[in-house]
């Protein structure tokens, strides 16, 4: 050999921390998506209202309560068609979230640009959500979106560094 390791003797590769937590929060999101893909199948050619009326008794709500009329409302707005583009819309959801999560836990450039564009596009919609109605999950997804925003900004732009300077050697 001309003293060059073999690439089975190279020492393995140490993940990027960062990167690792931020695709196991996509893989968490898509298992949430898929969750809720499979609860609006499994609801179709059911009784919505029966249904959430057997779930509130036994969680030992109270029937009359004002909480349980209002998700007893809102339910009554949900039919077959709505119930199969939710779980469509929800598992498609899913798939991108597992892609990203796929991506940055490979460290591949097109799961960093992926993650970046999806996030980035999501934050003026969570921004309006919070100025609509102030809660602590709406500011805890926005903070924690705003952060993965900016950590991968600066993975890619430091990538994009040592590519630059890997050139000019």
């Amino acid at each position: 050999m001309t003293g060059s390791r073999s690439k089975f003797a190279q020492k393995p590769h140490r993940h990027n921390t960062g990167l690792v937590l931020i695709a196991a929060y996509k893989f968490l999101l898509a298992l949430f998506f898929i969750a809720i893909g499979v609860g609006a199948m499994r609801l179709l050619h059911k009784d919505i209202d029966d249904v959430l009326s057997r779930i509130a008794s036994d969680l030992k709500f109270n029937p009359e309560s004002r909480f349980v009329n209002f998700v007893l409302d809102k339910a009554s707005l949900l039919n077959d068609p709505m119930l199969r583009r939710i779980g469509l819309a929800a598992f498609g959801y899913a798939a991108v979230g597992i892609l990203e999560g796929i991506g940055l836990y490979l460290e591949k450039a097109w799961g960093e640009y992926l993650t970046l564009i999806i996030t980035a596009s999501f934050l003026p919609f969570e921004i309006h959500e919070l100025m609509r109605k102030l809660t602590w999950v709406r500011v805890s997804l926005l903070v924690i979106n705003v952060l993965v925003l900016l950590y991968l900004l600066k993975v890619v732009v430091d990538a994009g560094k040592r590519k630059n300077s890997s050139r000019g050697e």
